[in-house]
């Protein structure tokens, strides 16, 4: 059984949308309707998302929106890429939303923001037409949440940069043609991190293994080795040992995405859940003809409601450009928190059919679980928003 297209999405979905974001949005759901929706299973069960999707993405201009005009982008608002992200939740796989977003916002944005032309040349322009699939390679074995940690290194050679090190949960691993990796080209702490852009022909450079997750079965995760890896040093991406301001701000978009996600994940779950509460007949009555199923669904839609104003919110001030990590750390960790708590709502009344694998709801509340960590987890966000709050001394507000 594939999940039903969530009743809250329909042509007036709510944000705030001018008539050309109305049209992507149209052109988006036709095209998930046609080439995402029916293959969601197959590709679960594959535990990865196919290299066409991306590419007809691509093809069709779904993946530049928000990019450069002059590179193969429209040069759209951040907009666009939360339409991206709840027209392909909303088809039931948030392993395919991940692989899909890794690389059209994670791995390619800061290339558009602050790559050299010949950079956006060899990466960006392939990226945008889907031909070139691209990761984002931050985490290692020994530094997650602490990305100063980092341990990968990159040391000049004349012309070229030699990388050693490891990276793990990587998104795409399997299917990246080049990743966006954070290296130490400096000294210790954030100061003395770079962005490299890395081909996957790339001498050294090596795939390890698929990660076995509970969830997300469609977004390939894995690991990546670098071993005596050679590419040019016009490869680093922005300043040299300036790298960690540009993997924060991409938290950022990250974290946004996440929210969002999370956000159109609980509306799929509570649909499923609404359907089958008035379908399905206990004691001589429908399941949502008890009080108690009423008033717990009618729980989980506010709590569905508050979360995606906190994510419009935070996408509002992010899209006019002024300081809102706190009010991103807010959405995301609000959002996250909250899926499993509905997931866990609206799975509870399939009763057991809610642990079957043949029911989707046992995959979506499964997916959930991620969120919490993702793009950062929720402690770190947690302390985000204690600092920006004033709640540290000298913490600004």
């Amino acid at each position: 059984m594939a999940a039903t297209v969530p009743e809250t999405t329909g042509p007036g979905a709510p944000g705030p949308y001018d008539e050309e974001h109305s049209l992507f949005r149209e052109a988006l759901r036709d095209f998930v309707e046609r080439e995402v929706r029916p293959n969601v299973e197959d590709w679960e069960r594959a535990r990865t998302t196919p290299r066409e999707l991306i590419r007809r993405l691509g093809e069709l201009g779904f993946l530049g929106a928000t990019l450069a005009p002059e590179h193969g982008g429209a040069g759209g608002d951040f907009w666009y890429t939360a339409i991206l992200v709840e027209e392909l939740v909303a088809a039931g796989s948030i392993g395919t939303t991940v692989s899909v977003l890794a690389h059209a916002e994670f791995a390619i944005k800061e290339i558009d923001h602050h790559g050299t032309e010949a950079q956006k040349r060899e990466f960006l322009e392939p990226a945008v037409a889907g031909s070139k699939i691209g990761a984002l390679a931050v985490t290692e074995p020994g530094a997650g949440s602490d990305v100063a940690a980092l341990a990968t290194r990159a040391v000049r050679e004349g012309d070229e940069l030699v990388l050693n090190g490891s990276k793990t949960f990587i998104s795409n691993a399997g299917l990246c043609d080049f990743a966006t990796v954070a290296a130490r080209t400096g000294g210790p702490g954030h100061e003395g991190i770079s962005l490299i852009l890395v081909p996957a022909d790339a001498p050294g450079f090596a795939r390890g293994r698929r990660l076995e997750k509970i969830g997300t079965h469609a977004s390939d995760t894995g690991e990546l080795f670098f071993e005596n890896c050679r590419v040019p040093a016009a490869n680093i991406l922005g300043p040299e040992n300036g790298g960690f301001r540009l993997i924060v701000h991409g938290f950022e978009g990250e974290r946004l995405v996440l929210a969002l996600m999370c956000c159109r994940h609980m509306r799929v779950m509570w649909d499923e859940a609404r359907r089958y509460g008035l379908e399905r007949e206990a004691f001589g009555s429908p399941i949502l003809g008890f009080q108690a199923w009423r008033h717990r669904l009618a729980d989980a839609l506010t709590t569905i409601e508050a979360a995606q104003a906190l994510a419009y919110r935070a996408v509002d001030l992010y899209v006019r450009g002024e300081p809102c990590d706190k009010e991103i750390s807010m959405a995301k960790l609000f959002a996250a928190e909250s899926a499993i708590v509905v997931g866990r709502e609206c799975a509870q009344i399939f009763g057991g059919y809610g642990y079957m694998e043949e029911y989707p709801i046992a995959r979506l509340f499964r997916d959930t679980l991620a969120f919490t960590v993702g793009a950062g987890t929720s402690e770190v966000m947690r302390e985000i928003i204690a600092r920006r709050a004033g709640l540290l001394p000298g913490a600004r507000t």
